[in-house]
């Protein structure tokens, strides 16, 4: 059965995979390797048998099965040790380790076989050092790993041959130290792991390198905390797993700017992409409601079970799949079929979602259910100032007619500036005392504007100047911390911060999320506000900057209208001096 995914707003955006597994065959060892092609699954590590339908059947360290059904297939090459890496290019499933030889004949470290025989192919080489990584492209075979010569050709740490001819390439770039990771998109390879250098140069521990060339490319600046071992990548970047303090799932732009962190209190070891979600496994059993944790990877803001597997939306939300796997080294390796709709999970775990699966899960389903309801719009209210109905009173691009009507004190008013293709409004200056102009819209209090604790995301395109802060600025609230609960975003003091706040209905102290960064540079920025469950998040320019932890059953019912540019038109009333377009409020 097939998951909505569901987005921090409530929008269903992809499938989301089952949490319960299909039909697989066990292993008597640890699993390592795991790759996809076609129908068909492909596993390699330290095992000496699978069991399917009940049957020990001999398989030693490397062995296939249909993905839709969990049937052994009769493939079945053997080597003499760990098989550490799985790739599959065409007719030919290439495998590297620790082995010395496949089906009895010499093959060291590096081997090709057929994908229905498991026969040899051609591809032989004497590799000194142990790869750990390998992944296809541009026509080569890529290897990573501690890896010092090939044919007695120095290569430091990374190797490539031709998937043609099978021979050592002049692809040669280098690391300081071990590369425990490859990913491959056109125009890149990505390197992951423990290395410092790349070619000569600083390249903290995340490089990518030109596929033909192995030039370092430089427009890449990322710098992960901790060590890499495992990565991911598509058209808008690169996925890392960290260890470290706990373990980290970590969403770079091309560039190397973070999109999203998310922690866990124990070591991220495998991710993958499917369909806009991206899963992780490790060795964690928790994944931390903030990006804080303390010693020994305590999450310090509070958690969440997720035992070995975890998955995470495109904005970084933590989704509410948890299969939850048992095991201390736990899942090391993940692996995705988008024509099956499928994942699977490799490692030392012998239970998973309270099921026998040893060492080998697989979940599948990640297609929105046939049939299923889709809301058409999940915005409550959306504002982008181009259009009016009457003079000083704003539209609601949503459909549910919650019209902004000017409030004013003072003389108090508004200008249109242009802004992109369209207009933006920008709100009375700076002024201190009893008699400064003062300027709000509102829409009346509805039902539908209340999110009771149901996910919620709102936010505002701003543009404010350093000169145009003050002790703090209301962009948009609705309710206050008594009598029925808020939700809010502000700019906080004369520095300019941007912060989300939120009280429930029954509380009596407002949780913030306050970014640590300025946004009053003379410059437009994307500010939004998410709470899902028990973190509300601050977002600028689509990067969480700070997420905190809340009640999971927070809930706002507010009967107060729904304000923007100040919190009202009193003297306290937080007045904003900037300019603001697309205001917005998502529930789910």
């Amino acid at each position: 059965m097939a998951t909505v995914l569901t987005a921090v707003g409530g929008a269903a955006l992809a499938g989301v995979v089952s949490s319960d597994p299909v039909a697989s065959p066990s292993f008597n060892g640890p699993v390592y390797a795991v790759a996809y092609r076609g129908d068909t699954v492909y596993v390699g590590g330290n095992f000496t048998s699978a069991n399917a339908g009940g049957k020990n059947v001999t398989r030693t360290r490397l062995a296939a099965f249909n993905a839709r059904t969990g049937a052994l297939l009769d493939w079945s090459p053997a080597a003499d040790a760990n098989v550490r890496a799985i790739a599959v290019d065409g007719d030919v499933v290439y495998a590297a380790g620790d082995f010395d030889t496949v089906n009895g004949t010499n093959r060291d470290a590096v081997a090709g076989l057929g994908a229905t025989t498991g026969q040899l192919t051609a591809l032989k080489h004497t590799v000194l050092g142990q790869p750990s990584a390998l992944v296809v492209g541009s026509g080569r075979l890529y290897v990573a790993g501690r890896i010092t010569a090939v044919d007695g050709t120095p290569r430091t740490n990374l190797a490539a041959f031709s998937l043609t001819t099978g021979a050592l390439d002049a692809w040669a770039p280098t690391t300081d130290d071990t590369v425990n990771a490859l990913a491959y998109t056109t125009g890149r390879v990505y390197l992951g792991g423990r290395f410092h250098k790349t070619n000569g140069v600083s390249s903290l521990r995340l490089s990518a390198v030109d596929p033909v060339t192995g030039v370092l490319d430089k427009t890449l600046v990322a710098k992960p905390v901790s060590q890499v071992f495992a990565l991911a990548a598509d058209p808008a970047g690169v996925y890392a797993a960290l260890g470290g303090q706990g373990g980290r799932a970590v969403a770079y732009t091309r560039t190397g700017e973070i999109r999203w962190t998310r922690v866990f209190d124990g070591d991220a070891q495998a991710i993958a992409t499917l369909d806009g979600v991206t899963y992780v496994g490790g060795h964690f059993d928790k994944a931390c409601t903030t990006s804080n944790n303390g010693i020994k990877g305590v999450c310090t803001d509070g958690s969440v079970p997720r035992g070995k597997l975890a998955a995470i939306d495109a904005q970084g939300n933590l989704l509410e799949w948890s299969p939850q796997a048992n095991g201390v080294a736990g899942t090391r390796q993940l692996a995705t079929s988008a024509a099956l709709g499928s994942i699977s999970a490799v490692g030392d775990f012998t239970l998973v979602s309270g099921a026998a699966r040893k060492r080998y899960v697989s979940f599948g389903g990640a297609h929105p259910t046939e049939g299923a309801v889709l809301p058409a719009n999940d915005y409550v209210a959306s504002y982008n100032f181009d259009t009016t109905i009457a003079d000083g009173t704003f539209d609601d691009g949503s459909g549910h007619k919650h019209l902004l009507r000017a409030v004013t004190r003072n003389g108090g008013k508004v200008t249109l500036a242009a802004h992109g293709t369209g207009q933006a409004l920008t709100f009375p200056p700076k002024c201190t005392g009893a008699t400064c102009p003062r300027f709000v819209l509102q829409a009346a209090d509805t039902a539908d504007l209340n999110p009771g604790s149901r996910p919620l995301r709102y936010g505002a395109t701003v543009l404010l100047a350093a000169a145009e802060t003050a002790s703090g600025e209301n962009i948009m609230q609705k309710g206050y911390s008594t009598g029925g609960g808020q939700y809010k975003l502000q700019v906080d003091g004369v520095s300019g911060k941007p912060s989300c706040g939120m009280g429930g209905k029954d509380e009596k102290i407002v949780h913030i999320a306050r970014s640590r960064e300025s946004i009053a540079d003379g410059k437009w920025h994307a500010l939004e506000c998410r709470r899902t469950g028990p973190t509300l998040s601050v977002v600028v320019d689509d990067q969480v900057k700070t997420s905190v932890a809340v009640p999971i059953d927070l809930a706002v019912m507010s009967n107060l209208p729904f304000s923007v540019g100040g919190k009202g038109v009193g003297a306290d009333n937080d007045q904003f001096h900037g300019s603001l377009d697309d205001v917005w409020i998502h529930i789910g």
